[in-house]
């Protein structure tokens, strides 16, 4: 192989012994990639269980000419995690799969020639069907997209910066240049972890690549599927988990945002999700209570009101008044 392969497939993995071997032999079965040179990343991110012993298994009968390397990333936040997947990485684009993310066949080579083909493109993100361990709830379609599914057709799509809407970070590639050149050495928003229920980093990330002026891609020829337990359509996790989402949408919202601008933004973005709240509960009534999906957009729509100052009291903004700094 090349000293320096074209692509890296990066695996930030948190206690995932029982996921990983799936994902590994299919990365082992890819097809189509003759042309280029690949490498795998395990980005272990302070697991406890025998993550580390999977992987060293593997590596113990390894017989292919893409080496799959380990890492370990003590520091918790699927933030941390693929920040230390970049800084490993060789390759040119770093395709980042989550251990329960299994892709099809033929998605490292689809994933290359894309970035290859589309010069501009700073990150481009894969099609991504759902396994649902059991059937979804009624309706359950309405919040599907937030726990990373994306079936946006079967042409190329760019997401224009005006529309405000990014995708996912499952099966996302990335242009290590417009990660180097464009993302923050230190980011607000971690990823979740105990004590912390913030998330979007991911969009966090991409906010800062688009900003930089990099185009952000779907590409429905990288196909991947996501599994779905049946935990994760219960109202134990979807509750908290939308509440994490609108208490981080503030950073999100205004990384493209001119600081000069952010107060008329706050504004604007404070009266639009007071209109939501209103209108989902003229709409939806009791329901907002009973019905889950009703209540986790309720969920996501308060918790976005009140996300800026939730930031402010526990000390994010001065994190956010730190990379400015840094960038300029």
């Amino acid at each position: 192989m090349a000293e320096f392969p074209d692509f890296t497939v990066a695996i930030p993995t948190y206690n995932g012994e029982s996921r990983l071997p799936e994902l590994l032999e299919r990365l082992q079965n890819q097809i189509q990639t003759e042309g280029f040179s690949w490498e795998i990343i395990v980005v272990d991110n302070n697991s406890t269980d025998n993550t580390a012993a999977v992987v060293k298994t593997y590596q113990a009968s390894w017989q292919h000419p893409y080496p799959l390397k380990y890492c370990f990333e003590p520091k918790q936040g699927a933030a941390y995690a693929r920040k230390r997947g970049v800084h490993q990485a060789k390759g040119k684009f770093i395709g980042f799969l989550d251990d329960d993310n299994y892709p099809a066949s033929n998605w490292v080579a689809k994933a290359y020639f894309f970035g290859e083909n589309y010069q501009k493109a700073g990150a481009y993100a894969s099609q991504i069907h759902p396994n649902w361990e059991v059937e979804p709830p009624e309706n359950f379609q309405r919040i599907a997209p937030f726990l990373a599914i994306t079936e946006r057709g079967n042409l190329p799509l760019l997401y224009k910066p005006q529309k405000r809407l990014l995708p996912p970070s499952a099966g996302l590639v990335v242009r290590r240049q417009a990660w180097l050149e464009s993302v923050p050495d230190k980011s607000i928003l971690t990823g979740r972890v105990t004590g912390n229920m913030l998330t979007s980093e991911d969009l966090e990330m991409l906010s800062y690549i688009q900003k930089a002026g990099w185009e952000i891609w779907y590409n429905p020829e990288m196909e991947i599927y996501h599994q779905i337990p049946r935990w994760r359509l219960q109202r134990e996790y979807l509750i908290p988990f939308f509440r994490g989402i609108g208490l981080s949408r503030y950073v999100t919202r205004m990384v493209n945002i001119e600081p000069w601008a952010r107060p008329l933004a706050f504004l604007a973005y404070t009266l639009n999700d007071l209109r939501k709240i209103i209108l989902h509960l003229f709409k939806y009534r009791l329901k907002v209570k009973t019905e889950l999906v009703a209540a986790c957009e309720m969920q996501l729509f308060l918790s976005s009101l009140i996300s800026p100052f939730y930031l402010w009291k526990n000390g994010y903004f001065l994190e956010e008044t730190r990379n400015l700094n840094i960038k300029h």
